[in-house]
């Protein structure tokens, strides 16, 4: 399992530009005005061969005056609740601020490894003041400009080397885990007690009650796999307590630890802006999807062109993977609830599957003599052979041709969209390489 590394700091000490370094992306918004970020960014970070989950604190403070402070104890105590490790952002120009030494405080106490990091050092005279910030009593601070990058390899080498080692849970291994993610109050805790037939979780419909992942062994009707309850995940806006922001990293955790994850979507509602995010970490961790429909007994017009539509709607939001199962059913009246685990273990199955050498090259040379890479430059690009890589978390092709570096990336998802047409890949994302022969 990835560890979690959470960006704490009062606003505007660059939060957000940390994230964005650190990621390789320019996902979190950066501006002067302090309270900017508002949903919470979610990354990953790759240094040195390691894989890390990053979280950006910025996002859940309230502005109004009095409750200001307050609200930012409260999210460095949730981040010190789930994270493995703390990134504590302070201002090297601004210097030590009251709400700095309330953040040292409240770190001090914690167990977690900690790590003082002073932004905003752009020059060499901005140095000077890094001893200033002993007084937070949390070691040496870390001088770095996260605008320009300096000092965050330095950074990502002591991140490595006070990260603590993941203890995997409590589960046993090769039996697979699916993940049941979605928006608050889409019925996640209601799939899966209609799964196991017994109330096991709280099923309320207060948006958010379930705070952590729950794992439910079930071995009924020859099935044997783990259910993963996740809390729910909520808008910036709508969020009003410090639990909130620990309910979101518990569902990256378990998104991250499952094999298929299975989001639910309000039949009632539609798909909206925070289901396209849930969407978004299932991809960047590479995790086999089916999607539920839920509360479709409450939909009066079932008609094939209402379902064709509600499809069609959801594979456009969510392209360019289009290739997965989307189950239109009701957790309530238990409507087609099984036919959602069968097409999860049938998912997850084809994320184990292998195509035969000699298979694969017989299907698809054919297809690429008739339909070869585009040339560039006059030259023209010849792919003589093809292989899957035997033991990789998902299926990985490779294709070995005499210029590889002029194979774009429609042709790829083209290789891509005729190997899922040949070979049942449905709801598991595929990597397609391109090598030198």
């Amino acid at each position: 399992m990835a560890n979690l590394v959470a960006i704490v700091g009062r606003p505007n000490v660059g939060k957000s530009t940390l994230f964005n370094r650190l990621t390789k992306s320019r996902q979190a918004i950066v501006s002067d005005e302090a309270g900017t970020t508002r949903d919470r960014q979610y990354g990953k970070c790759d240094w040195n061969g390691r894989e890390f989950s990053v979280v950006d604190t910025g996002g859940w403070v309230v502005n109004s005056d009095d409750v200001f402070e307050e609200e930012i104890r409260k999210q460095v105590m949730v981040a010190t609740e789930e994270a493995d490790l703390v990134l504590f952002l302070v201002d090297i120009k601004n210097g030590v601020t009251d709400l700095d030494m309330d953040v040292a405080l409240i770190l001090r106490r914690t167990k977690l490894p900690v790590i003082l990091v002073a932004n905003k050092a752009d020059d060499g005279k901005d140095l000077y003041y890094q001893y200033d910030f002993y007084k937070l009593g949390l070691g040496d601070p870390m001088c770095v400009s996260a605008a320009t990058g300096s000092g965050t390899g330095d950074l990502l080498d002591l991140v490595l080397e006070k990260m603590p080692g993941r203890e995997e849970e409590d589960t046993e291994s090769g039996i697979p885990r699916f993940a049941v993610v979605g928006r608050p109050n889409a019925g996640k805790s209601s799939l899966i007690n209609a799964f196991i037939g017994e109330d096991r979780h709280i099923v309320t419909d207060i948006a958010g009650t379930t705070r952590d992942s729950i794992y439910t062994k079930y071995d009924k009707f020859g099935f044997d796999f783990y259910l993963v309850d996740t809390a729910g995940i909520r808008r910036k806006n709508k969020v009003s307590e410090d639990l909130e922001f620990y309910s979101v990293m518990r569902s990256i955790r378990a998104i991250e630890n499952s094999d298929v994850c299975i989001l639910m979507i309000d039949a009632t509602r539609g798909i909206e802006a925070q289901d396209m995010n849930i969407f978004q970490i299932i991809q960047k961790n590479n995790k086999s999807l089916v999607v539920v429909v839920n509360k479709w007994d409450l939909v009066e017009d079932k008609s094939q062109i209402v379902i064709k539509t509600f499809e069609n709607a959801i594979r456009q939001r969510m392209a360019p993977f289009v290739d997965f199962p989307i189950i239109f059913a009701s957790a309530l009246t238990k409507q087609r609830i099984f036919k959602v685990l069968e097409t999860a273990k049938q998912v997850y199955l084809n994320r184990k599957a292998r195509v035969g050498t000699t298979k694969l090259n017989e299907v698809m040379l054919p297809l690429i003599e008739s339909f070869p890479p585009p040339s560039i430059k006059g030259k023209y690009i010849k792919i003589k052979y093809c292989t899957q890589i035997p033991d990789t978390q998902i299926p990985t092709f490779v294709f070995y041709a005499n210029l590889p570096q002029y194979v774009k990336e429609p042709y790829r998802r083209f290789l891509e969209n005729k190997i899922r047409e040949n070979w049942p890949m449905t709801g598991c994302p595929i990597n397609v390489f391109v090598r030198q022969k």
